[in-house]
């Protein structure tokens, strides 16, 4: 008899470590992928916030456990991996997460009004290269020595659509003449992700550790009215994603839904790379 497709979503006895577990999709990754059955390992530099998840997740009657992870430090890398394998004796996925993300929702007003190319800070350019791309690569670096001991395993890296097109710095133009700007950074290491989630699929062929990334588009979290229509006009749907929307798109590349994907990036915005 063949399987029933709903069973290949099924996480039941696999361990998932989130990094950037504490953000903003970074806990609905974590939730959904616990609604699916799995053992959850919230990872965070901030972990307060990733504690809080942990514990609304167990508070569910699920799994969740938080710890603290400085990413671009490789023996804090290696320490969560090694929790989640004393916590939970195997390490099955392992979501790349944890970013710098320059946001443009009420809690980080006025924060990017600095990002102006010409005058870019050199010290922020090397801070958001390391979290970026060397904390997903210290990171995946700590947990395929599991995967490979298991002979299998997943990564999904986190991408966005600033990684495949440059940014519409219109939309961050304000109606009392202040600019804001979407930093140099966030294109090049977003690009970066691809190049590494490709990388690693190829690098790991026969290996049974399947590697893809995830594009998000834009997800409303309280934006002011003009911002959220400016963004929404660039999407064939007419609107951000609402915080849920990216959760099922992770279930699939995270499970065995995806078995015959690897080297991918999986689209979700709305229809704003597709005009």
């Amino acid at each position: 008899m063949e399987q029933n497709v709903l069973e290949k979503f099924n996480m039941s006895g696999r361990t998932v470590l989130v990094t950037g577990a504490g953000g903003l999709l970074g806990k609905q990754f974590s939730l959904a992928l616990a609604q699916a059955g799995a053992n959850m390992v919230l990872a965070d530099l901030a972990e307060d916030q990733a504690q809080a998840q942990a514990e609304y997740i167990r508070s569910l009657g699920l799994s969740g456990e938080a710890v603290r992870v400085d990413v671009i430090d490789p023996i804090s890398t290696w320490a969560m991996v090694a929790r989640t394998l004393e916590r939970f004796g195997r390490l099955d996925v392992l979501i790349n997460s944890a970013a710098m993300d320059p946001k443009f929702d009420p809690q980080h007003e006025g924060q990017q009004s600095a990002n102006a190319f010409e005058t870019y800070s050199l010290d922020n350019w090397r801070k958001a290269l390391d979290v970026n791309l060397t904390g997903m690569f210290l990171a995946s670096q700590a947990a395929v020595e599991p995967m490979l001991a298991q002979g299998a395993g997943v990564i999904v890296n986190i991408c966005s659509t600033y990684g495949l097109n440059g940014p519409d710095q219109r939309i961050y133009e304000r109606p009392d003449g202040s600019r804001s700007f979407k930093p140099v950074y966030y294109s090049v290491t977003k690009a970066g992700v691809l190049g590494f989630t490709r990388y690693l699929a190829a690098y790991y062929a026969g290996k049974n550790i399947r590697v893809n990334a995830l594009t998000p588009g834009g997800v409303y979290n309280g934006h002011d009215e003009q911002f959220t229509r400016s963004y929404s006009a660039k999407t064939i749907l007419g609107r951000m994603a609402n915080l849920d929307e990216m959760s099922a798109a992770m279930l699939f590349l995270a499970s065995d839904a995806s078995s015959y994907m690897t080297g991918s990036n999986l689209v979700v915005d709305g229809g704003w790379t597709a005009w």
